[in-house]
């Protein structure tokens, strides 16, 4: 079964999507703070905006110490290290039963040099993403129970698995379940659960797997020293894993705010000086050996794609043998494996967002009509089609659910928009669903194919029901207008150390007052993908690049004056620097 359609272009798809710009006030106390601690006006609004209200929050803010909590704030942590050590004191394997995403994938590798250091006996195991599913599976543990081991620990997965951590009591193993996501009514019934709120509160519920992982090997050092400090060599590891836990934390989107900030900027930097010979051979295949300071977009866009691309390509356990058991030769083999099948996965996307946006057109479905996007085919790698349905998703502002089909059954894969809880709407379809799961923002399914068009109709009454017009008109959240002369190197400096952004903590977005364009844009880059342009406000002059804008030249050259949306860069050219605008939408004048 295929139906993916190849049409002709539709001039209302094709066109600029029209984005509603929130331009927040001026803060009442922006003057305020800028005077209290001696910062400029501008990095105060931006700060007061991020909920850093007094001078003495400031300094902090922008310099964190690397004082995270201690581990025995995390819920189950310190009963865990415990149930480690004797594990390790008494020769019985442990397994660490990971998942195949970046934060599964630096979480596995974490506790695994934590209980090696330890002197364990310890063996990873991770799901096939294709063949098994995220999540524990009963099928997994009967194996590993009969290999031998002892003992399971979960990494970023186990606390909706009910049934199958009862199956791992049954086949008389110990089980110690670490998780972050959110949990159901009934928790398992585990040796030990390691939860940043399912059981208790904690001073940070918004640990990642890998933040998760951080703090039980900081409590199984403790354990091992018996004292709050840890030995040397165990503080040494410590040090290092921060640089996994910052991956895990930018790459599952979990806010950086409060302690996962402070981890973050720690682990960033010390990104610069790993001696993990695999975490060396990522950094050297994305090209970023140079680097002299590493930053979330060098995370978020370079090094976890990497590692996500084999667990949808392929098997991450690959990945985790990268960070754990490879030598520097073997390092080497298996990053370049990860580049080559990084660069497969985007083949692969490119080919079915092409296809995939051709039948939104095909089927109106981008029309006032229809408020939501359900295509399926068995042309689509069910790897893939989760970061497919997130580029619909931005080029419609629809909520999308893409179906890889096989054998009779699809696999699914959705993204969402704002007001439209995915979790509750597959929820509302679930009786043509064969299960389900996931968030508000991003969901998995599965689903006969006799179903789909069923499935597909409730989807939309759902999506009529819950969606006005307004919710599909992208949003674009701006800190403040400003005029050009307030862009001054020394500014953008300051904002840039409101770093790492990310969830919690965007990069600060501004528009511009109305500027002049006194020449026509310059269409750039390969393919002219892009725009490059030079705007005046006054006697002040600023250069501009918008990246994939490059088929708006002409558009945008018949406006003498614009309001532009922009994040501030600064540009190094010939040991010069300069502050310049990162073009993200653009108005006429008078709109």
């Amino acid at each position: 079964m295929d139906v993916v359609a190849q049409t002709g272009k539709d001039t209302a798809a094709d066109s600029r999507l029209e984005r509603d710009w929130h331009i927040a006030a001026p803060h009442t106390d922006r003057d305020r703070l800028a005077a209290d601690a001696g910062i400029a006006p501008l990095l105060a609004q931006v700060l007061l905006l991020r909920g850093v209200t007094q001078a003495a929050d400031v300094r902090p803010f922008l310099n964190p110490e690397f004082k995270p909590h201690p581990p025995e704030a995390l819920p189950g942590a310190p009963e865990a290290a415990r149930l480690l050590a004797e594990s390790v004191r008494a020769k019985k394997c442990i397994v660490i039963y990971g998942d195949y995403d970046v934060d599964g994938i630096t979480a596995t590798a974490i506790l695994w040099h934590a209980l090696t250091l330890a002197g364990g006996d310890v063996q990873f195991y991770i799901p096939s993403r294709l063949e098994e599913g995220y999540g524990l599976n009963r099928e997994a543990l009967e194996k590993i129970a009969a290999d031998g081991a002892g003992l399971v620990i979960t990494v970023d997965c186990g606390v909706t698995a009910v049934e199958s951590v009862a199956r791992a009591r049954e086949l008389g193993l110990d089980i110690i379940v670490t998780d972050h996501h959110e949990p159901r009514e009934q928790l398992p019934d585990a040796s030990v659960l390691v939860h940043p709120s399912a059981c208790s509160d904690s001073p940070n519920p918004n640990l990642s797997g890998a933040g998760v992982a951080l703090k039980i090997a900081w409590a199984l050092g403790q354990e091992l020293s018996g004292a709050d400090r840890v030995k040397p060599e165990f503080r040494e590891f410590l040090l290092d894993a921060t640089a996994f836990a910052a991956l895990g934390l930018i790459a599952d989107v979990v806010p950086l705010t409060g302690e996962n900030r402070i981890i973050t900027t720690f682990g960033l930097h010390q990104l610069c000086h790993t001696s993990n010979v695999g975490l060396k051979a990522l950094i050297e295949v994305a090209g970023l050996t140079d680097k002299r300071k590493y930053d979330d977009f060098d995370v978020g866009f370079r090094l976890a794609p990497r590692l996500n691309a084999i667990g949808r390509m392929g098997h991450a356990r690959l990945a985790v043998e990268l960070f754990t058991r490879a030598d520097s030769d073997r390092a080497r083999e298996i990053a370049t494996t990860l580049d080559a099948q990084n660069r497969k996965r985007q083949e692969v996307e490119r080919k079915i967002v092409k296809q995939a946006e051709a039948l939104v057109v095909e089927k109106g479905l981008h029309r006032d009509s229809s408020r939501g996007i359900v295509l399926a085919s068995d042309d689509w790698h069910p790897g893939v089609i989760g970061i497919v349905a997130s580029r619909l998703v931005d080029r419609f502002c629809r909520p999308t659910v893409l179906i890889a089909l096989e054998h009779g059954v699809g696999q699914g894969s959705g993204r969402s928009v704002r007001h439209f809880p995915l979790h509750e709407v597959l929820g509302a379809c679930s009786e043509h669903l064969e299960s389900h799961g996931g968030h508000a923002m991003a969901a998995g399914l599965r689903v006969r194919t006799d179903r789909i068009d069923a499935f597909a109709d409730a989807f939309q009454r759902e999506a009529i029901q819950r969606l006005t017009l307004a919710d599909l008109r992208p949003q674009l959240r701006l800190d403040d207008e400003i005029p050009l002369a307030a862009l001054s190197v020394e500014v953008v400096d300051a904002l840039e150390r409101m770093a790492p952004f990310g969830e919690g903590n965007p990069r600060p977005r501004f528009a511009t007052t109305p500027v002049e364009l006194p020449d026509a844009p310059r269409v750039v880059g390969r393919n002219g993908t892009h725009l490059q342009f030079t705007v005046r406000d006054g006697r002040t002059y600023r250069k501009a690049i918008a990246f994939g804008m490059g088929a708006q030249a002409e558009q945008l050259g018949e406006h003498r004056h614009v309001r532009l949306a922009f994040e501030p860069i600064i540009n190094e050219w010939n040991g010069r620097r300069s502050a310049e605008l990162k073009v993200l939408d653009w108005k006429p004048a008078d709109a």
